[in-house]
């Protein structure tokens, strides 16, 4: 009797696999900074990969700072707006996504409970490019805004 609960739990996460899989976002995004705008001294992503993590997604992100050094940071969890911790981003310490619609998703940095960065991520009709522009503080404490153009691999 309870093959059918084994098999409905396993059924779920098969489900919900295909769910993360369907998913935009999913997948290795590089930078394309032919058609990206940042201010002078800007850091810049120039990789990003979203991959399932059990019923999250995890994040990982690639780049370099102002100065050109490489920098790594991760996040884990939902698209649900709650925030999730952020390592290895000294401007921040948790990240928070939220799915608008099918192409839009919103992101909050914050440090301390402080926003550091909102943005919005819109992907394009065909799947095969998207945008981030993000408004936030940079390290001088000065308003910056940035429009990253991303092209998925």
């Amino acid at each position: 009797m309870k093959v059918k609960p084994i098999l409905l739990t396993l059924v779920l996460c098969f489900v919900a696999a295909l769910g993360f899989a369907s998913s935009d976002n999913m997948g290795t995004w590089k930078l394309n900074e032919a058609k990206s705008k940042f201010p002078a001294g800007a850091p810049k992503n120039h990789t990003v990969v979203y991959t399932a993590a059990g019923d999250n997604v995890k994040v990982t992100v690639d780049g370099v700072d102002g100065e050109g050094k490489p920098t790594h940071n991760e996040w884990t969890g939902k698209f649900d707006g709650k925030d999730y911790p952020l390592t290895g981003d000294p401007m921040s310490d948790t990240r928070s996504y939220k799915k608008i619609d099918d192409r839009t998703t919103e992101l909050t940095n914050k440090k301390a409970g402080k926003v550091t960065a909102t943005g919005k991520i819109v992907i394009s009709a065909d799947g095969k490019s998207r945008t981030v522009t993000v408004s936030g503080t940079n390290a001088k404490g000065e308003k910056a805004t940035s429009t990253a153009v991303y092209d998925k691999q």
